[in-house]
């Protein structure tokens, strides 16, 4: 059984604990491998801002890494609300850059967990104009700061 295969599995089981029903979809996203949850229900799994959908996903790998520790990082999404934010966030990233591209002044970005913090990390690993930079700390959401590579 693959890492995905196994991953649906607990996701099912413990939806299906929780009294949802659902379907569950195997997909290759760019991110990574997804699970894509289709259902009625689908505002009780987002949860207020994702959280619910957060605490899911954060389930699953748990889980899964505990059987398997090289397993890879699955990502839940509830139809497509994770791909849909995330799009629009690194929109609104994209604009901050070009604004720090074209003023050479910093922008600072609204608090964000660690797994859309390596998101806007990723975006700018190969830009030669915009560097991204987290704050320092212990908290879960920390502000990320775009300013202009020297």
């Amino acid at each position: 059984m693959t890492p995905l295969e196994h991953a649906r599995q607990i996701l099912d089981t413990l939806l299906g604990h929780l009294g949802f029903v659902v379907q569950i979809e195997e997909e290759q996203a760019p991110e990574g491998p997804t699970l894509q949850i289709l259902t009625e229900q689908s505002d009780l799994l987002i949860g207020r801002r994702g959280e619910v959908l957060d605490d899911i996903q954060y389930l699953v790998n748990r889980i899964l890494q505990r059987r398997d520790p090289q397993a890879p990082r699955i990502r839940v999404d509830v139809e497509y609300f994770r791909t849909m934010r995330e799009d629009r966030m690194l929109a609104k990233v994209n604009e901050l850059a070009d604004r720090v591209r074209s003023t050479g002044q910093p922008q600072v970005l609204n608090p964000m967990n660690s797994y859309y913090r390596r998101l806007v990390h990723n975006l700018f690993l190969q830009d030669p104009q915009v560097a991204s930079e987290s704050e320092k700390g212990d908290d879960r959401f920390k502000r990320i700061t775009l300013k202009r590579r020297k």
